[in-house]
């Protein structure tokens, strides 16, 4: 499976959300709202989730094993540096 294309929008707001990201794999599916997330040892990347009933939060999608989500999350990491000045804003109420 490759990536196809990986859109950056940068978070208009202080704090550790920095991006939400657009991740196409194969010219035919495509993920949105992969977060981009300052931590203590630097940016990281989250899978989009949403909230159950009992307030917990699940990955509405995810890569099911350690390989890809390295290679996923470096090649976002990698557009989010390239983009870092120049992605559109977003408002942090996406």
């Amino acid at each position: 499976m490759d990536i196809t294309d990986v859109r950056v929008r940068n978070v208009a707001m202080e704090g550790k959300l920095k991006a939400y990201v657009t991740v196409t794999f194969d010219d035919a599916f495509v993920v949105h709202n992969v977060k981009v997330i300052e931590g203590d040892d630097g940016v990281f990347i989250a899978m989009p989730s949403r909230k159950t009933k009992k307030g917990e939060y699940k990955d509405v999608a995810h890569p099911i094993n350690t390989d890809f989500r390295g290679a996923l999350q470096e090649r976002i990491i990698s557009e989010y540096n390239k983009h870092i000045n120049d992605a559109p804003i977003v408002d942090d109420n996406y």
